[in-house]
């Protein structure tokens, strides 16, 4: 009969229950249990994206957040697509469609096709960007150079890192891990000890290790209602041209202004809001809708929805001058 090797034999011969685990074997098992459980809850609701454009294919990563097979990836993995096919753990494989992306935050959703046979999809719970921490546990789940169902573990590195989309807006929110991601990891989920997502894997830097960076879970859901809502997420537009330049100082201390930088005026659409407004090239706009301007960023943080078609309060400098002017931001142009 073959014997536990825990077990062993005392002095007088007789078999001794096994030593208690040391407190690393406890805490290496807690650790374990915490990715195996996460793992166990989200895996099956993650996609392998099969891609299709013209002349050339691709592939990422895709999570459904709804029983009804809404899926959540990144815009850059299906933007152009001519034809999107969705795998997952089980085999079973759906054509899926875009419903909206925004290049600007790099989300896109898209719906997957159903058949009488299969209609509830898995699905990921949506956890809390704001409850995270720094050192707590991100599991990522994905599909690297094509090996599907990827499953990595590290923590969250740093919160409220800011990144260039394709489209060079700043996407503001973004989480930081050492989970390692590698292309085709692109839309999968990170998630928490509890199988929450807690942001959608986005971006790596080349040749780093231990740099992948997720876009929150809170800023996901915002762009997802707009996507279902309008197709797109709507922003306001000025109709210039800007450059970010220093503020010297004396000018600074002269408008009592708490800034160090502003954004310069370099050209303005005809007949564009700032065009109305009386905004004149080489104009810095230091100030817009009661809030400071240091950059162009700045500018595009405060260009909401909610500014569409309401006058706004600009403050800018022009030459020795402080201007004040009112802007009705108009939408911008849906990206294509």
């Amino acid at each position: 009969m073959d014997l536990d090797p825990r077990w062993i034999l005392d002095d007088s011969g007789s078999a001794a229950e096994p030593a208690a685990p040391s407190g690393d074997e406890v805490l290496l098992d807690a650790y374990s249990q915490a990715v195996v459980h996460a793992t166990e809850a989200v895996a099956p609701a993650v996609a392998h994206l099969e891609v299709e454009f013209k002349g050339r294919k691709g592939s990422g990563s895709g999570f459904c957040f709804t029983p009804d097979g809404l899926l959540l990836t990144n815009s850059h993995v299906v933007h152009e697509a001519t034809a999107i096919r969705a795998s997952f753990a089980d085999g079973l494989t759906r054509e899926a469609s875009v419903l909206g992306e925004d290049p600007d935050t790099d989300i896109a959703v898209l719906r997957i096709g159903a058949s009488a046979h299969f209609s509830h999809f898995p699905a990921v719970q949506l956890g809390s960007s704001r409850a995270v921490r720094v050192g707590q546990l991100a599991i990522a789940i994905g599909n690297p150079y094509g090996f599907q169902h990827t499953v990595t573990a590290g923590v969250v590195s740093a919160l409220g890192r800011s990144l260039r989309s394709q489209t060079g807006r700043l996407v503001d929110d973004v989480l930081q891990t050492d989970a390692a991601l590698n292309p085709g990891n692109s839309g999968g989920p990170l998630v928490n000890s509890r199988g929450e997502a807690i942001g959608v894997n986005t971006a790596i830097i080349p040749g780093a290790q231990g740099l992948c960076f997720a876009t929150a879970i809170d800023t996901v859901k915002w762009v997802a209602m707009q996507l279902l809502k309008d197709g797109r997420v709507r922003r306001g537009y000025l109709g210039i041209a800007g450059a970010n330049v220093p503020l010297a100082r004396r000018i600074a201390r002269h408008f009592e202004l708490a800034n160090t930088h502003a954004v310069r005026v370099e050209s303005i659409e005809r007949d564009g809001p700032a065009a109305r407004a009386g905004l004149r090239p080489g104009d810095r706009i230091v100030a817009f809708a009661g809030h400071a301007v240091n950059g162009i960023d700045d500018l595009h943080r405060a260009l909401t929805a909610e500014r569409i078609g309401t006058a706004s309060r600009v403050r800018a400098v022009r030459g020795a001058e402080m201007v004040e002017l009112e802007v009705a931001p108009v939408e911008a142009a849906r990206r294509v």
